[in-house]
């Protein structure tokens, strides 16, 4: 199993308000995150900060998540708790107008792999060398394509595709998608919307089917996003070779 995880400011941005990690508990499950935060003075830093802290530490101080059910109910309840306690920090502090963050992650152990998401951040697993988008993005434009109102194409480049319908502490309650997944890809890839914006899905596959250690796939993805403008943050947590098995 390897993993790596880096998070960029791109190009345009004066600061980075993204947060990711990877961490691995007592039993050798592992639980990839992807935040990427909004609001003012800074606060979108302070909201995914708190959000995969919350998540890191909590999920590292276990010896095991269970389970499939009680993974799901751990991560539903740490999800409220991070939600809870962004909305209190917004309220005592009156300059983080619009604070809050999304969320992506998956929980990998020998028997399941579980991704979760809110907002726009996404979660793919490569399989046979091919990358599948396990997520779905809470987003106005991505209702309106599911609605049939518009094509897949005409939503790339929509004046709204980056109004979210979802995000942690914008609401008092906020439930997590959550989806299942067979636990026998190659890959699992998580990203904030400052790579998804950039590269094609198959710029990715791409990168990821190289030969490259695990560490410059992750780079050059990055570098990849800034050299085609890098117009916002970057991020990326990355597992592969999953069980063991290289490709």
């Amino acid at each position: 199993m390897k993993t790596y995880y880096l998070t960029d400011t791109g190009r345009v941005r004066s600061h980075n308000e993204d947060s990711v990690t990877i961490v691995k508990n007592a039993s050798d499950e592992y639980l990839l995150i992807v935040a990427d935060g909004m609001g003012g003075h800074r606060a979108g830093e302070v909201a995914s900060s708190l959000a995969v802290t919350h998540l890191g530490k909590r999920f590292s101080s276990i010896s095991s998540v269970g389970g499939k059910i009680d993974a799901v109910n751990w991560l539903n309840d740490n999800v409220s708790e991070i939600n809870e306690a962004i909305i209190d920090y917004a309220k005592n502090h009156t300059d983080s107008t619009g604070l809050g963050t999304t969320l992506v992650l998956a929980l990998y152990t020998k028997d399941y792999l579980i991704f979760g998401n809110i907002g726009d951040s996404s979660g793919f697993v490569l399989k046979n060398q091919k990358l599948y988008k396990v997520t779905k993005d809470h987003t106005l434009v991505n209702l309106l394509v599911e609605a049939g109102n518009l094509t897949e194409e005409e939503a790339l480049n929509h004046p709204k595709k980056n109004i979210l319908m979802k995000a942690l502490g914008s609401f008092e309650k906020v439930d997590m998608d959550i989806f299942e997944v067979e636990n026998t890809v190659d890959g699992v890839f998580l990203c904030s919307d400052g790579v998804t914006n950039m590269l094609s899905k198959e710029s990715i596959e791409n990168v990821l089917n190289s030969d490259l250690k695990i560490e410059d796939k992750v780079s050059k993805l990055i570098k990849k996003c800034n050299a085609r403008g890098g117009n916002d943050n970057i991020s990326i947590a990355y597992m592969e070779e999953i069980g063991g098995m290289s490709k």
